[in-house]
């Protein structure tokens, strides 16, 4: 075994379980299994650039000094630091600059996650950034005419 194997496990008689057993009795002394929960999902995922779109549309914050506007990554980067409550948690950079350091959403499971994406509900009502709900998002590509997708030219 030279590589991660992941096995997501299912309800019999799905094979998943049974291929999870047969790599643990084939793996060498020494590797180490690891049962956790699910991570995020990609729909999860998907649900929160919206936000923070509408956060990099509508806000600006402080950095160095002056008032700038963020991306939707940068704003990631400080709503899922005072998600988790993080302050403090600079470090130089290899050029001297800053760097903000903290968790990844990735790493969150689908329940953190579903936790985050109510605490950008609530940080954005509090900040005043105007949302949509993902359900009221979803809606409207639904009630779009099917010419609309047709129409879309969309780079390779």
């Amino acid at each position: 075994m030279s590589d991660i194997q992941t096995f997501v496990l299912q309800p019999d008689p799905h094979p998943a379980r049974r291929n999870a057993v047969a790599a643990v009795y084939a793996a060498p002394e020494g590797h180490v299994v690891v049962i956790r929960d699910a991570t995020r999902s990609l729909e999860q995922n998907a649900a929160s650039w919206p936000l923070l779109t509408q956060w990099a549309k509508q806000k600006e914050w402080p950095v160095n000094g002056k008032m700038t506007r963020l991306t939707a990554e940068e704003w990631k980067t400080i709503l899922t630091a005072a998600f988790r409550n993080e302050t403090g948690r600079i470090a130089q950079g290899l050029d001297g600059g800053m760097v903000l350091l903290g968790a990844r959403t990735r790493d969150f499971t689908k329940k953190e996650f579903s936790d985050w994406l109510e605490f950008l509900y609530a940080a954005s009502a509090q900040h005043g950034v105007k949302v949509q709900r993902v359900e009221e998002i979803d809606a409207q590509v639904r009630a779009r005419p099917k010419a609309f997708f047709e129409n879309l030219s969309i780079p390779p």
